[in-house]
């Protein structure tokens, strides 16, 4: 009805007025069923006005009409990246820099080590020294205290693995964190140990609350509120860059709301969906703040929380262990059933979204139990709760996900951990992410980065859903890859509906906002191992455009560890997965 509606009074204004602008000569996707693909569009106040021919858009040109003639380039809706962890970005050789340890930099222990000690000589004394996306598989194990005591002893040295769920430290962090032989593990995480008991420094999952003492505000050197805005400013535009228009923020406390809406008043090229981290409950409940309350450039729209471990971090809760280690099982969540069917009652109750992050088979099935019985107790229709990653499903799980109504916010991060699953073993991995499955049921999906877990790049993202395959030419879970139309699908539209904005976002339909992505080669046109490599013309939001492709490349900054503001060296979602239950 409201489609219907809008296309009326589009109809209605373009007899009566000239389009103040309109796109021509574009192979448009608009991602509208109705009007699947067209040459030509118009846009007025921010929002499309018309679609169709050229021929039919040409007509609305008047004497003031701005003609933009794309010569042939593709056009999508912008993309949707519906869950992910912006943070400040600061240039290398800075004292605030985050060192990037990822595989195109970082390729032996030496060589990690190295790179911390060139941030250490630009860190002032006493401030942390940190880095994050190491990947131990190319290291061939974790870095421990022995290699971090390498960099400094006098100063907290802080690394991150890649999948974000797993922290190094160097002894002055254990030492400052009264973490000793003694320290138990935690509910829900782990401390590995040396032959003799002794923590060496490699922290995994909850036990990472155990160094807050160790890594506190009080060992950072303090960052001034205007470069700190700036840094964020620098993530937005890289996102704009690659053509996000919307996002997701999956977890963030009342601070840093505070820190978007001084982004959005500053210009930001990028709408926000603010998911507050459920440890905000009280507070929002006491300030009236409901899912919704916002604007079209920054909403509130979930609470985000937390039950399980990582897929790539192979801490995951399994139902049976892991293919190369007959005895493990992963380490399963902190939080008891009977706490998160109370916590889900009490936020379902209150009438918020939820969205939980949940990789393992056993997280998930304990998440879709929560689910259910709130459900049982104070039904509510279009719930549209979310599970986030959602990774190692199978048939029945996604039968009792179709029957709740639940969104599946899947990963699509085999080209940079394809090979690092392979632990998962084929049984698994042929229903990991599975977007062709779930599709193909009819159950909701949304697309994501998880960013910086994987790079925030819609295209790579796109291509990983289509191809299913690694870095090094594996093919992981091939039976769930999807078309290039279902892929981008999932990326726009499909985003909108995980935040309930499907008839304001996320397709280029007469009514919605005028957020698209000039594309200059076409994903159908293109083998798809090179959807990844399409240049980026421009990115537009509201009609204007945010971003323009520069004459030359210009590298992307990496963004740095998630949570580097709130004292969480890990996952990023939000402090909840590490705290100890009482």
């Amino acid at each position: 009805m409201i489609k219907k509606l809008c296309l009326l009074l589009a109809l209605i204004s373009n007899i009566a007025f000239a389009a103040d602008t309109i796109v021509i000569n574009a192979n448009v996707i608009t991602v509208d069923k109705d009007h699947p693909i067209a040459q030509a569009f118009a846009f007025d106040n921010g929002r499309f006005t018309a679609v169709g021919t050229n021929a039919e858009i040409l007509k609305l040109k008047g004497p003031e009409t701005k003609v933009i003639d794309l010569k042939g380039m593709t056009v999508t809706p912008g993309f949707n990246d519906a869950h992910l962890h912006p943070q400040a970005i600061f240039a290398e050789g800075t004292p605030h820099y985050r060192v990037w340890l990822g595989a195109d930099r970082v390729k032996t222990m030496d060589e990690l080590v190295a790179a911390l000690k060139r941030q250490a000589a630009v860190t002032p004394p006493g401030a942390m020294i940190s880095g994050y996306g190491y990947d131990d598989v190319l290291l061939g194990r974790h870095p421990n205290r022995h290699d971090l005591d390498k960099v400094s002893t006098t100063q907290p040295v802080v690394i991150t693995h890649g999948s974000g769920h797993i922290t190094a430290v160097n002894s002055f962090v254990l030492e400052a964190s009264s973490v000793t032989k003694d320290t138990q593990d935690p509910s829900g995480g782990a401390l590995d140990r040396d032959a003799d008991g002794t923590p060496n420094g490699v922290i995994r999952e909850s036990a990472r609350g155990l160094i807050r003492r160790g890594t506190g505000g009080a060992n950072r050197e303090a960052i001034p509120l205007d470069e700190e805005l700036k840094g964020y400013m620098n993530c937005f535009r890289q996102y704009s860059a690659k053509g996000i228009t919307s996002v997701g923020i999956a977890g963030g406390s009342p601070s840093s709301f505070q820190i978007m809406q001084q982004l959005r008043d500053r210009g930001n090229p990028v709408r926000v969906g603010f998911m507050f981290s459920a440890d905000s409950f009280d507070k929002l409940q006491g300030a009236g703040i409901k899912r919704g309350f916002g604007d079209d450039h920054l909403r509130i729209t979930a609470l985000k929380t937390y039950q399980g471990n990582s897929l790539s971090g192979r801490t995951a809760w399994l139902s049976e262990a892991y293919s190369d280690r007959p005895d493990y099982f992963g380490i399963p969540p902190a939080r008891t059933q009977e706490k998160l069917d109370e916590d889900y009652q009490k936020w379902w109750d209150a009438g918020w979204q939820v969205a939980t992050h949940s990789n393992g088979d056993r997280e998930i099935d304990m998440v879709l139990t929560a689910i259910e019985r709130a459900e049982a107790k104070n039904p509510r229709p279009d719930a549209r709760w979310r599970i986030e990653h959602a990774s190692v499903m199978n048939q029945a799980l996604l039968d009792r996900a179709k029957k709740d109504g639940v969104i599946l916010v899947f990963h699509s991060y085999m080209w940079e951990y394809g090979d690092i699953l392979l632990s998962y073993g084929p049984k698994r991995l042929s229903m990991m992410h599975a977007y062709r499955t779930a599709i193909d049921m009819g159950i909701p999906v949304a697309g994501h980065s998880d960013s910086p877990i994987s790079a925030a790049d819609p295209l790579l993202r796109i291509q990983d859903m289509v191809t299913r395959t690694s870095n090094q030419g594996s093919l992981i879970g091939e039976a769930q890859r999807v078309s290039v139309d279902e892929a981008i699908k999932v990326w726009t539209l499909d985003g909108a509906y995980a935040t309930f904005e499907e008839d304001t976002k996320g397709s280029i339909t007469p009514g919605k906002l005028a957020d698209f992505v000039v594309l200059q080669k076409d994903p159908h046109q293109v083998a798809p191992n090179k959807i990844k490599d399409i240049p980026l013309e421009a990115t537009y939001l509201g009609g204007q455009k945010v971003y323009t492709a520069p004459l030359k490349t210009v590298a992307m900054i990496p963004p740095p560890p998630i949570n580097y503001g709130d004292g969480n060296y890990g996952d990023g979602d939000e402090e909840e997965n590490q705290n100890v239950p009482n």
